[in-house]
């Protein structure tokens, strides 16, 4: 799978793509949308230079959503100046309260080109955005943080830093109710093992957890044997193990471990699980009314299973 489509809609706003240069169309009200900057490779404005012209011609004050798209100008430029430039603008944006870093498509850069950077500069000069996203594992630096508002935090990446993971899971997010990481393949970066995830499954570092992503891993199979036995299921509604290379073994542990049967949503699609199994899954969860996904069944031996996004 890539990513072949840009987002539509973000914290419940349509999207509205901030129009090139010399485009003049009808403006939405500036807190009716979430806004998409972006700038194209041979672009003649930098992404810095996109981003003041939206604050000129859209009231910033009232905004509560952002989505940066592409930034670079040549491939492999990082988002350090879009961060700077954020962050300069602080004060001009009091409303805002969602933020996503990366909305690219694979037609502007495949996921594990895109270059990121030090984002937590976005998070200590936004202390009340409640959501925050960004797609891009190549140089992605989080280092901890506290942020007391943030309930919503995702990173999609084709491989991600166990540094990275780790910089989370040390981070006091006292509000945090949902976490979604796309861990990805050692390939491409992705160098978070089981251990790093331990301050999450665990619960005692998000106390207002009740989503929990781990996905998109080429350890999907040990990630699910400690998903079974984690604290913290107990208090979540939502468990997504999807995208990645789930198979038998990972699958039994969860129907052999603690029950499942008060998640609201239990997502496994694009697996490796055979029929049988995932009919067992079914067979054990859905007659409490949790909506199991197993879709996407993928046939494979052990070692050359793969995840959904990777590249």
């Amino acid at each position: 799978m890539t990513i072949s489509e840009h987002m539509e809609t973000f914290h419940g706003l349509p999207i509205f793509e901030f129009p090139e240069p010399g485009e003049s169309p009808a403006l939405p009200a500036p807190e009716a949308a979430a806004w998409r900057i972006s700038v194209f490779y041979d672009a003649d404005e930098t992404w810095p230079q996109a981003f003041e012209r939206f604050l000129a011609a859209v009231d910033p004050a009232p905004v509560r959503a952002l989505v940066i798209g592409n930034w670079a100008d040549e491939p492999g430029e990082g988002s350090e100046d879009v961060v700077a430039a954020l962050v300069a603008a602080k004060d001009r944006l009091p409303a805002l309260r969602a933020l996503f870093l990366g909305d690219i498509t694979y037609e502007e850069s495949e996921i594990s080109w895109i270059n990121q950077s030090d984002v937590t500069p976005l998070l200590e000069a936004f202390p009340a955005l409640t959501e925050f996203g960004v797609r891009g594992g190549d140089g992605l630096v989080f280092p901890p943080i506290t942020h007391s508002a943030l309930r919503s935090l995702s990173v999609e990446t084709g491989g991600l830093g166990g540094e990275v993971v780790r910089g989370i899971g040390a981070s006091d997010l006292p509000a945090l109710e949902r976490l979604d990481l796309w861990l990805g393949t050692s390939w491409y970066g992705g160098t978070a093992t089981v251990a790093d995830l331990e301050p999450f499954l665990s619960g005692t570092r998000l106390p207002h957890l009740t989503s929990l992503g781990l996905h998109n891993s080429e350890i999907q199979d040990e990630i699910a044997v400690a998903v079974a036995g984690a604290p913290v299921v107990a208090r979540l509604s939502t468990l997504d193990l999807s995208m990645g290379t789930l198979g038998d073994v990972g699958a039994e542990a969860l129907l052999a471990g603690q029950p499942l049967t008060h998640l609201r949503t239990l997502d496994l699609h694009h697996h490796f699980m055979t029929s049988a199994m995932a009919d067992r899954v079914v067979a054990a969860l859905q007659p409490a009314g949790v909506t199991v996904d197993v879709s996407e069944p993928e046939t494979a031996d052990a070692e050359n299973r793969y995840t959904a996004v990777a590249e």
